[in-house]
């Protein structure tokens, strides 16, 4: 049997009439913000979402703003008809997606300039990108009126800077975190993997590796000489330039040390030819 396709939006006008007739049902609305090119990490979150509320939305916008010119805008993939097909056997209700004049109407000029634990990590080296996400999740939010919105783990730092969004400007939403969605070797589901070679591919689990190693020293004691091992087991698979990898606080993202009792994080951002990974475990 044939799943339903989810009907689709593309203006907020349109939106808002839908979730209003939900509303009206009494019925609570989750969200899952995307940019396509969906994969079973992004399903799984339909899923976190329709357990919590009777309506799902996927958003589908592939935003300009967090993208800087010498990265892939243009050439990330979109393939929207497949987006669709795969929503409609996890039951979302409603695609939104609109174009970018949608969403950045001409004039348009206030923006969302994220602090906290926004610094450091991606922003060391993608400076404008928290900007761009924290700015069209806040339109999102906005736009949809949604009760929940559901993020994945793998983008750990983006989890905790859209919490810190919704918390620091009493967003009327809960966020609900997914647990990260790995293939069977263990690497994390991720639109940009397709950009791997075979033999790029099969060297990307590496990173995974690494992190988890770090992760059960950081467990039982010091763990600067796992950063420096896992660094050069990064170096040595083909990975570089390895953008970081350290051991953070998983709440606020400093510095963290395993005497003072908080939950920690390790985190790790690196290129493997033209693609960029990053990934994380808890502590």
């Amino acid at each position: 049997m044939t799943s339903k396709l989810p009907d689709v939006s593309s203006t907020v006008h349109d939106l808002r009439s839908r979730v209003a007739e939900w509303r009206r049902a009494g019925e609570a609305v989750a969200l899952v913000p995307t940019m396509g090119a969906l994969h079973e990490g992004h399903l799984s979150l339909v899923r976190l979402g329709r357990s919590r509320a009777r309506r799902t939305v996927t958003s589908i916008f592939v935003n300009p703003a967090q993208f800087a010119p010498t990265e892939d805008f243009d050439k990330y993939p979109r393939t929207f008809e497949d987006d669709l097909a795969k929503l409609a056997t996890v039951g979302c209700d409603l695609v939104w997606a609109p174009n970018a004049k949608e969403m950045y109407p001409e004039g348009f000029a206030t923006r969302v300039v994220p602090a906290g634990s926004a610094e450091g990590l991606e922003t060391d080296f993608r400076p404008h990108f928290f900007g761009g996400v924290a700015t069209v999740c806040t339109k999102l939010f906005m736009q949809s009126g949604a009760d929940f919105a559901c993020f994945g783990e793998k983008d750990f730092q983006q989890l905790c800077v859209i919490q810190q969004v919704v918390r620091d400007l009493n967003l009327p939403l809960e966020i609900l975190p997914g647990a990260t969605v790995r293939e069977a070797d263990g690497l994390a589901m991720s639109s940009r993997n397709r950009y791997l070679a075979p033999e790029q591919r099969a060297r990307a689990v590496v990173i995974y590796d690494v992190i988890q190693r770090v992760a059960a020293a950081a467990r039982a004691g010091p763990h600067e000489a796992a950063l420096a091992e896992g660094t050069k087991a990064l170096a040595a698979a083909g990975f570089g330039p390895i953008d970081y990898l350290t051991v953070r606080d998983a709440e606020t993202l400093k510095s963290w040390s395993r005497v003072n009792g908080r939950p920690g994080r390790v985190l790790a951002a690196a290129w493997l030819g033209k693609t960029r990974l990053i990934d994380n475990v808890e502590v």
